[in-house]
């Protein structure tokens, strides 16, 4: 690994603005932000609809990155930072993998420069001091029963979903509460989405935690713990600089969640990448209907910032599970399939169509496995080119950068071509039209429908002047659908809207389709019981 005070010469800062984590990471200051012109292009990376085991948008995400080194481009891979949840959980690490990965890679996966943990402390301190106003004659008259804020924690702990809290004569008002993974967390969201120190404090002040007994919204700025929420935070709001497993600059910043929030890295780490590099390749999570979907209609708007390029990420193994209808598979079980693959097509070409919806210009990347057919991939080259989309596989994992050269190659070709990120829907359209947009649009459904719960709270949101805030569908990341066993490309169904949120701060409605967990349960087997420290201090286990 290359001593992080190179990486930062090489994006052109100063060594001042770089504070040092050790050999290999540093946080960069906001001052590095000021007075520096944009020169690079954005290349947003999303995907097809995953399967559970994931398509690994972050291993080609770091190996384009890469693969643009071996052209001779300056680019920075700007991704999400893992949460401590899917770590230890189903999922393992978030920090590539192979010989595509981001370096110091445990230090990455387990906390990186600590900003999770202040995010945690930020949330559950103004947890605090709404039961403490409460508790303290409650001037503000809020409503126990209405207070909308959760406790925050970076573990996987089913058994915190639902609680009861201030028990006991002495402890203040009991009334149900709950924890969420601190990925869910409205402060994520607003540290991803905040531009700088007066941005951050301001969209901390505009969250809405519960309502008082009369009906009016009780924000975090009528608790009087902003100043000190912005505080814990204000490291936090700085970019983490790292790099990969080629020395390729890589800024790893913010985790928000890809459904109930907008999915992808921070603002002002996409910005200092455009200002450092040729290219800035940003991962958005899950599939074009949640990541590219969001990225254009909320983070594009917020950043001020366009996409010039996309690349869709699609796997065999993708393929096959929708050709064959959702039919569960295993490594073990999960062969060449040409017909199964032809057939999961139609899922790849809605989200082909779907970024081309958005104005952006389609690279397919398929991300090659060990086992891959010959056949199956001549059948995806060939829809490709009978679709006029560049085409490439790629396989960063088992060869780095190189094997993801010709990508690269597409990349620059397509993003020099130019055009402009449309948006799916009008600021000044109502919720409900920009929902029915988005589902009908990018999902490919029918209509809308709202259970009575969501559709009074929608009103209830709408009558508070929240109206014109864009939309944050939280749906089942596996169909296109709102319903995960409809695989492949689903059609003519109708979307349920079950629930819908504000996150004020944040700046947008959340609207939420079946059932979203915001805290996640561990396996039977999780990741925990093979991660290990020996007596030399060497952590082991974490992929």
């Amino acid at each position: 690994m290359r001593r992080v005070e190179e990486v930062v010469s090489e994006l052109g800062l100063d060594e001042e603005l770089a504070t040092r984590y050790g050999k290999y990471k540093a946080k960069i200051s906001l001052h590095a932000l000021r007075g520096r012109p944009i020169k690079g292009r954005l290349i947003l990376v999303t995907g097809m609809t995953p399967t559970s085991h994931g398509e690994g948008k972050t291993v080609v995400s770091i190996g384009l990155a890469m693969g643009l080194g071996k052209l001779g481009k300056l680019a920075v891979a700007c991704i999400r930072q893992p949460s401590l949840g899917p770590v230890f959980g189903i999922k393992g690490g978030g920090a590539g993998g192979g010989k595509s990965t981001l370096e110091p890679m445990q230090d990455v996966n387990l906390r990186l420069t600590g900003d999770i943990d202040a995010i945690t402390s930020a949330h559950n301190l103004l947890a605090a001091a709404i039961d403490n106003h409460v508790f303290h004659g409650n001037a503000l008259g809020i409503d126990p029963d209405a207070i909308l804020w959760p406790r925050a924690l970076d573990v996987e702990d089913r058994a915190l979903r639902e609680v009861r809290v201030a028990l006991g004569e002495k402890n203040g008002t009991p009334h149900e509460g709950k924890f969420i993974i601190t990925a869910a967390s409205e402060v994520m969201a607003i540290i991803c989405l905040s531009r700088d120190y007066a941005d951050l404090k301001g969209r901390l002040g505009r969250m809405v935690v519960a309502y008082a007994k009369d009906g009016r919204p009780v924000t975090a700025a009528d608790l009087r713990v902003v100043g000190a929420m912005g505080a814990l935070l204000k490291e936090a709001l700085e970019p983490n600089l790292v790099q990969t497993s080629e020395g390729t600059p890589a800024l790893v910043h913010g985790g928000p969640f890809g459904n109930i929030a907008h999915g992808t890295c921070s603002i002002v780490s996409i910005l200092l990448a455009l200002q450092s590099a040729d290219y800035a390749v940003v991962e958005a999570g899950f599939g074009s209907d949640l990541g590219a979907e969001k990225f254009v209609d909320i983070v594009t708007r917020v950043s001020g910032v366009a996409v010039d390029g996309a690349v869709v990420v699609a796997t065999l193994r993708a393929l096959r599970h929708h050709g064959r209808g959702g039919e569960a598979s295993s490594a073990a079980t999960d062969a060449p399939d040409p017909e199964a693959v032809r057939a999961g097509l139609a899922n790849l070409a809605k989200h082909i169509e779907n970024v081309r919806t958005l104005g952006l210009r389609p690279v397919v990347a398929l991300n090659l496995f060990e086992g891959d057919g010959e056949e199956e991939v001549r059948a995806v080259s060939d829809f490709c080119a009978g679709e006029g989309v560049p085409f490439s596989t790629t396989s960063a994992f088992g060869e780095g950068g190189e094997g993801s050269k010709r990508l690269a190659e597409l990349v620059v070709g397509e993003a020099g071509l130019g055009g402009a990120c449309v948006p799916v829907y009008g600021p000044e359209d109502p919720i409900r039209e920009k929902v029915r947009k988005v589902v009908e649009r990018m999902y490919g459904g029918a209509g809308v429908s709202y259970t009575g719960a969501a559709s009074a709270e929608l009103d209830k949101i709408t009558s508070l002047g929240y109206g014109e805030l864009p939309v944050c569908i939280a749906k089942t990341a596996n169909s296109l659908s709102d319903d995960p066993r409809l695989v492949g490309r689903p059609s003519g169904f109708v979307a349920t809207v079950h629930d819908v949120e504000l996150a004020a701060g944040a700046g947008y409605v959340i609207v939420e389709m079946g059932e979203i967990s915001r805290m996640p349960g561990l396996p039977s087997s999780p990741a925990a019981e093979r991660i290990s420290l020996d007596d030399d201090g060497v952590v082991s286990g974490v992929f």
